[in-house]
């Protein structure tokens, strides 16, 4: 790998912030979300009731620890760490006259710790957390006044952090808009008995691509070193025969990786576009000059989430559950006790794909396993699995690059250390190298241990990749 490669890990505010209302923090979505259980999905609320345990308010309160935290990535040998901004830290609200001194506060005091330890940040605008209050006042991403908003919030922590942070991130998963049946983590949406909701979601995704080039035109005049770059979930899907039909099913379920990939990389809306379009049965309303904006505000580069694949027919056949996306059983791959099949091939895969499609630099930002973890008596944590998992993941990544010359920036592990899982709330399924003392119902001491991984990992990174044995 290229000295410079970027080795690190990746987190998100509303998974291990915690600190829900302090420091003059408004609500998010997530912060009225209850805790859910194994394959099912998290109940909404309109505001926060007394009595009731939502696992974003305290999550592993990295608010408080992310001294320990961020050591304890310096210790691993972090090249960076990708994390997040909650915008109701900067915005409470979303359309606050002002931003929040004590929100831009806390993060500078992170991107000064880290870089204390050489450690780059990799920084994401949106993930999952918008204002609760965007929501009720605007109904949320249906409105164009959020592009207003969203670009005004960019260009805020832009100017604020400018000479701190050299990567950015738009919106984290942005296709997920369109391929989650209830897109309330991606854009505050639960749609409403007399919407269509193929409207409501192109007009929304319409209203994200445009916040999107806007913000990439805003960072570069304020910074023109600044790198900044789109995300996608890349759901891996391959026909599940060589029947002709099963091909054309499958181009079809891979469509909303290159709807949102083509707007943000070519700048336009491509033919792969439109016949997705058509294919939701949903309209979207462009306005004079939007063409313009999208063509001026492309990416620098694609950064993507991998974690399963599966496959399409024609046929009907049984779903397996996956982060937002569903998919077929594919029988040559093994599968995880949260329905998520192992298919590191995939990964170079989609490398491939996204790299001849686009040619520009990609950049691996979430991939892991979640399990269970038990902690010994003498308070080892031996997982095996994770290492297998992520050496085999890494191993596709080096003949992607090795072999297939594809331009890879970096590779950063999701879950660096245990946090909320986005879909459940839980917090037993575990993706870290660092283990969390915290249960489902929130109960714990919050300590931090290392697990076996953790140690594999570091010498991962020392060795830039060269030798992944455990």
């Amino acid at each position: 790998m290229d000295k410079n490669f970027l080795w690190g890990g990746a987190t998100a505010a509303n998974q291990c912030e915690g600190a829900y209302n302090a420091g003059g923090k408004g609500l998010s979505v997530a912060d009225v979300e209850m805790g859910g259980a194994k394959g099912k999905p998290r109940e909404i609320h309109d505001c926060v009731h007394p009595g009731c345990y939502y696992p974003s308010h305290e999550a592993i309160d990295f608010y408080h620890h992310y001294k320990e935290d961020i050591r304890l990535f310096a210790e691993m040998g972090f090249k960076c760490y990708r994390m997040s901004i909650a915008w109701t830290r900067i915005f409470p609200n979303g359309d606050d006259p002002e931003p929040n001194e004590a929100g831009l506060q806390f993060y500078d005091d992170v991107f000064d710790e880290l870089h204390k330890y050489g450690i780059e940040p990799v920084v994401t605008l949106h993930h999952y957390e918008m204002p609760l209050h965007l929501v009720q006042q605007y109904g949320a991403w249906r409105s164009r006044k959020l592009v207003d908003l969203a670009v005004r919030y960019a260009k805020v922590v832009f100017e604020r952090y400018k000479h701190k942070v050299k990567y950015w991130i738009t919106f984290n998963e942005i296709n997920a808009i369109v391929i989650s049946p209830r897109p309330w983590h991606q854009a505050g949406i639960i749609y409403r008995e007399d919407e269509n909701p193929g409207d409501v979601k192109l007009q929304a995704a319409h209203h994200q691509l445009l916040a999107s080039a806007l913000t990439v035109q805003a960072g570069h005049a304020i910074n023109p070193d600044f790198k900044i770059g789109c995300m996608l979930i890349y759901h891996l899907s391959y026909p599940k025969t060589c029947r002709p039909e099963d091909q054309v099913v499958n181009r079809e379920k891979m469509l909303p990786q290159f709807y949102f990939g083509d707007v943000q990389v070519r700048g336009y809306y491509s033919n792969t576009c439109k016949r997705y379009q058509e294919m939701t049965g949903g309209h979207f309303t462009m306005e004079p000059g939007d063409e313009e904006i999208l063509r001026k505000g492309t990416v620098d580069f694609i950064s993507f989430s991998y974690y399963f694949s599966s496959v399409a027919s024609i046929e009907p056949m049984t779903e397996l559950v996956g982060n937002v996306a569903k998919g077929g059983r594919n029988p040559y791959l093994d599968i995880t006790e949260w329905g998520w099949q192992i298919d590191p091939v995939g990964l170079r895969t989609t490398l491939n794909q996204l790299y001849d499609r686009y040619q520009k630099p990609l950049f691996i930002v979430e991939n892991g396993m979640g399990a269970r973890d038990t902690v010994e008596p003498d308070g080892s944590i031996h997982d095996p699995y994770r290492i297998e998992y992520l050496r085999r993941h890494i191993t596709a990544l080096k003949q992607a690059v090795e072999v297939d010359h594809v331009d890879l920036m970096g590779y950063c592990p999701w879950g660096c250390i245990d946090l909320v899982s986005a879909g459940t709330g839980e917090m037993e399924k575990r993706y870290g190298f660092i283990y969390v003392d915290k249960n489902n119902r929130g109960e714990g001491t919050l300590a931090r241990s290392r697990k076996d991984s953790f140690f594999w990992y570091k010498k991962v990174i020392a060795l830039n990749g060269e030798d992944l044995s455990g």
